[in-house]
């Protein structure tokens, strides 16, 4: 028997090229693979860069919109745990209607349906670094490497000043938009440096800060320890009175403790989320009139309104969500404008989350993000 090379449709130069293509003798360079570390110190392989995605977070398409185009277009599923709030998620669907289509792969805390997530025959899982350390996630992780599916861990919020960037330059890596994740980090480093830069000149007396996360009249108070908002408050020149009380991310101050307490400025979080509490509303969606009124009857609240820093006006209210967000850099502006206002004349909170906006965001962030603007 004659084996034939050459095809009577083709050149025979061009079958030639194509046989030893297949051979891997070409001599075109094949792509490289990509070998990167992840958030939780592990090695991540992929062949080419990604183009089908499952996310362990649902808002972390955020963060893929900063670094391509279409992001909707490289998601394969998403678990439809830590979603994007309603206004946005509304947003992305009118720019992307693909987005109706994505697969749901799990709901709630930690849960992943790894027999979804197979199904799928995604080429990268990206995961919060909480799940690597949450003890439900050690059988699906199993599962997914016996399947041979790679899995990433990024963080954006356990550790955000310490990990965005170096979680955004992962995902950049992962799915060749490494130029992309380079041009924020230069964005991110050059305000966050301007701050810390006249706040080390200045070396100010912290304010004592009093952080009330899912803010509402009745229930006070949750509040947070070190990590999260603690990060951006010290970030922005105060220290976070919570660090003292809570040995944990998250933990409870009564009333009585609170006002015994005395902040100098006291600090809620809110989003749409609350407002089936009657409690603060903020984000994308919400109107500046909305914003101010579900702040102002907050504030009004008996034993809030007996708190010396709301008395003196240094009371303020932000966006929850910042706390899994990259654009949290315009929150520490606008943080150390409200805390160090003799320092910060010029700084300009609401353009720095504009320029965010046109740069790294496909779709508008219409909304109001904290509360008074300004």
């Amino acid at each position: 028997m004659t084996l034939r090379l050459r095809h009577p449709r083709f050149p025979s130069t061009v079958w030639l090229l194509a046989v030893l293509t297949l051979l891997g003798l070409s001599g075109v360079p094949a792509q490289a693979e990509i070998r990167v570390t992840d958030l939780a110190g592990r090695e991540v392989v992929l062949e080419q860069p990604a183009r089908r995605i499952v996310l362990g977070e649902g808002r972390h398409l955020a963060v893929l919109g900063m670094l391509h185009d279409d992001p909707v277009a490289l998601l394969a599923g998403w678990r439809q745990d830590k979603g994007l709030d309603p206004a946005t998620y509304d947003a992305y669907l009118a720019k992307f209607p693909a987005l109706a289509d994505v697969a749901p792969v799990g709901a709630g805390n930690r849960l992943l349906s790894v027999e979804s997530t197979i199904a799928l025959m995604p080429d990268l899982v990206l995961l919060s670094l909480m799940d690597a350390r949450d003890p439900q996630m050690e059988m699906p992780l199993r599962q997914l490497q016996a399947a041979g599916i790679p899995v990433a861990f990024v963080d954006f919020f356990t550790a955000p000043l310490e990990n965005t960037l170096p979680s955004l330059r992962l995902i950049g890596a992962l799915t060749g938009a490494e130029d992309r994740a380079e041009e924020f980090a230069d964005f991110y480093e050059s305000h966050l440096n301007a701050v810390r830069a006249t706040l080390k000149a200045t070396q100010p007396a912290p304010p004592r800060v009093f952080i009330h996360v899912h803010a509402a009249p009745n229930g006070c108070c949750a509040t947070v320890g070190p990590g999260v908002f603690d990060e951006f408050v010290a970030a922005a020149g105060g220290y976070n009175i919570g660090r003292d009380s809570v040995p944990g991310v998250m933990g409870n101050v009564g009333l009585e403790n609170l006002l015994a307490a005395d902040p100098d400025v006291y600090l809620a979080t809110g989003g749409a989320h609350m407002a089936a509490r009657g409690g603060l509303v903020l984000g994308a969606g919400i109107d500046a009139g909305n914003a101010a009124e579900s702040f102002a009857a907050l504030i009004a609240t008996p034993g809030f309104a007996d708190l010396r820093a709301v008395r003196e006006g240094r009371a303020i209210g932000i966006w929850h969500l910042f706390n899994d967000f990259p654009a949290h850099i315009a929150l520490i502006e606008a943080l150390a404008k409200r805390f160090h206002p003799d320092l910060f004349p010029d700084l300009d909170p609401m353009a720095t989350l504009a320029e965010f906006e046109a740069r790294f965001s496909p779709v508008a962030l219409t909304g109001s993000y904290w509360t008074p603007a300004e």
